[in-house]
Order: structure tokens, then sequence, then C-alpha cells
């Protein structure tokens, strides 16, 4: 039996996998991501190779220690974030919430306009990002993406976690809460 594979376009990803990180200190790397993502070791290979997931992936993380030590330039060439959806602002607030009890805050807290985010660093400056659409639709998402708002402001605008959840707490309209400036 023959097969024939087509070479006319990308095949379409089925899903992500996984991503794997250098770190400096595995331990504080494996603490950090554990505690952030909720991870759950799946498996620790000799203290210098560590593997994490979330969900049924066998592992979604893997973490390598590197004997480099030397600082990574912000702004240098590499992976900027990892990003993560969570279902609702009451979900990116209660996140905040949790990890601000363990003295972990924002790096940048910064509503995008389409999205509503808070990035942390991990212990070697690696970005994760979690986030919610501020837009109901994939309509809505793509059409602000085309916009005049969009191409003025591709970043978007701070804000202060505090605030937000303060607002948020005192039960101020979510669809408020969601647009740039509100916190």
């Amino acid at each position: 039996m023959s097969r024939t594979v087509s070479a006319d376009g990308p095949v379409k990803i089925a899903k992500f996998a996984h991503f794997v990180l250098r770190v400096r200190n595995l331990k504080a790397s494996a603490d950090w991501y554990t505690k952030v993502l909720g991870m759950e070791l799946v498996h620790d290979a000799g203290g210098k190779l560590a593997f994490f997931t979330y969900d049924d992936e066998h592992h979604r993380l893997a973490l390598a220690e590197t004997p480099v030590t030397a600082e990574r330039v912000r702004g240098a060439p590499g992976l900027d974030h990892v990003a993560y959806t969570l279902d609702s602002l009451g979900d990116l607030l209660s996140t905040y919430k949790r990890l601000k009890a363990l003295e972990i805050l924002p790096a940048w807290p910064i509503n995008h306009g389409l999205t509503t985010s808070l990035y942390y660093e991990d212990p070697d400056g690696n970005r994760v990002e979690f986030q919610i659409e501020n837009l109901a639709t994939k309509e809505q998402l793509n059409s602000f993406m085309k916009s005049e708002t969009f191409a003025a402001n591709p970043i978007g605008v701070g804000f202060d976690p505090e605030k937000l959840l303060q607002r948020y707490e005192n039960g101020d309209p979510e669809a408020e809460l969601l647009l740039q400036g509100s916190a």
C-alpha cells in the first residue's frame, strides 16, 4: 500500500504540546512554576532536568538547569513570554490575589485593549502572561486588531491590579472594568 503526503501548505497544528526553559537554578524555578501555574512534577531527571504538567498532557514544561550564569539582556532575541488565557476577570484577579499572598507580584499589568493581562517573571526573568479576553467574540477581537485604536497603541495601557481588584470586589460592572484606563 502506497501513501502520498502533500507539501502544498502547512499542516494544521493539532495542539500546543510543551515548552522547555533553560534555568540557572532548577529548584528555585521548579518551586516558582508549581506555585504560579499549579504545575505538578511528573519526572525529575537527576536534579538537572525536570518535567511538569497542569493537565492531561504528559508534560507541558521542562526545565533544564544550565551552567551558564550570565544575565540575559532584556529585549535580546529569544522568547519574550508564554501566555495563558483564563476564563474570566474573576479568575484573573483570583490568580493575582493568590500569587500576591505568596509574595509573587506581576511585573507588568497591562490592558492591551483586546486582553487584560498580568505578566509575571520567573527567577530567570522569563515571563508568563495570564490574560482574559476583553471582547466576547472572535470577530470582535479580530476587528479590534484591525482598528485605528489598536494601530495607534498596540501595546496598551498599564493598570493598578489592586485598584482593579477593589473595583471588581465592590461590584463595578465587568464591561466597565475591561476598558483601558479603568484601573
